[in-house]
């Protein structure tokens, strides 16, 4: 089905990813963060606008599906104020503003698992409840790429909602798709990645047979030794297993991907590597800046997920 979308907080373009290969057509892109913006433009063709705040409505043309991972940046849920002016001054609202003036049939958002649990669940509470307000039967879901066919334990809460007036019947997000995955199968070949070797003599390996804990919780990662004191990027993990969390901040010889035991060799993982793990094509122009590049793949929404939820909201409509 052709629709029409637009790609706000767009980062280097996951959503647009994921949509795209179910027939979706991105009319506008927003993206504050520089680096971000120009990776897109280098593999879309498209420069994203700058800051949403400063974006009229009238300057966003009209769509079927509006999306973005929005900044976990709360709003006050005390007193007695509702609707917009809990949100003023967020970047929630900003998705709100152009909800209210576009009305698509379809918000889809996402954001870091923790929101479920931000002042005690009234953060969630209160921006499912603002999108009801504004006529969308509105259901939200903390879904892990690892059950979706992609090696990495990556949580992210998604939020879909669909304009009641097009009485289209309940949203149900997937179902997992039980195909069991590793991380081995994404790594690249032939020492295409050697520079990510960690040479050091505080790494210990202490868990070699791990059959018995693949074989109990598949699709997961299963770490078998450490760097150092084993702290925050001092983990290091099966490529039986997935992949932790790539993230775009942290610290430790491993930050950002954690590290892993390849060929005998512990490393990090390439940048091509991380590009696979969130489900970007082959092809896609990498930032050449290794942090840049860590920390946008950090910061990106996995395409596979994005497709797989867009699939049955595109049932729907």
């Amino acid at each position: 089905m052709a629709f029409r979308f637009i790609d706000l907080f767009a980062g280097i373009g996951g959503f647009r990813i994921g949509l795209e290969r179910l027939g979706g057509e991105c009319v506008f892109s927003s993206e504050i963060d520089r680096h971000a913006a120009a990776t897109y433009e280098r593999n879309f063709g498209h420069k994203p606008a700058g800051d949403i705040t400063k974006i009229d409505a009238s300057e966003v043309p009209d769509h079927e599906v509006i999306c973005g991972g929005f900044p976990c940046q709360p709003f006050s849920v005390s007193g007695k104020q509702l609707g917009f002016e809990d949100a003023r001054g967020t970047l929630f609202f900003e998705v709100m503003r152009l909800v209210s003036a576009k009305r698509p049939k379809v918000v889809f958002l996402e954001n870091v698992a923790n929101y479920v649990r931000h002042q005690g669940g009234k953060t969630l509470k209160r921006t499912v409840g603002m999108l009801e307000e504004a006529g969308y039967a509105t259901k939200w879901a903390v879904l892990n790429a690892s059950d979706y066919g992609v090696p990495q334990a990556r949580k992210r809460l998604y939020i879909v909602g669909i304009r009641k007036d097009l009485g289209s019947g309940e949203f149900k997000f997937p179902e997992t798709s039980g195909a069991r995955v590793r991380l081995k199968d994404l790594l690249l070949l032939n020492g295409a990645a050697d520079a990510m070797r960690i040479e050091r003599d505080d790494i210990r390996i202490t868990k070699t047979d791990i059959a018995e804990v693949l074989d109990r919780r598949p699709n997961k990662p299963v770490q078998i030794g450490v760097i150092n004191k084993g702290g925050q990027g001092e983990r290091i993990y099966s490529v039986e297993g997935h992949a932790i969390t790539l993230s775009a901040y942290g610290g430790g010889a491993a930050a950002k991907t954690g590290a892993y035991l390849v060929d005998g060799k512990v490393r990090k993982l390439h940048p091509e590597e991380c590009r696979r793990l969130m489900g970007f094509p082959e092809g896609y122009r990498v930032d050449p800046r290794l942090n840049q590049a860590y920390k946008q793949f950090g910061n990106a929404v996995v395409a596979d997920v994005i497709e797989a939820v867009g699939r049955k909201f595109v049932d729907v409509l």
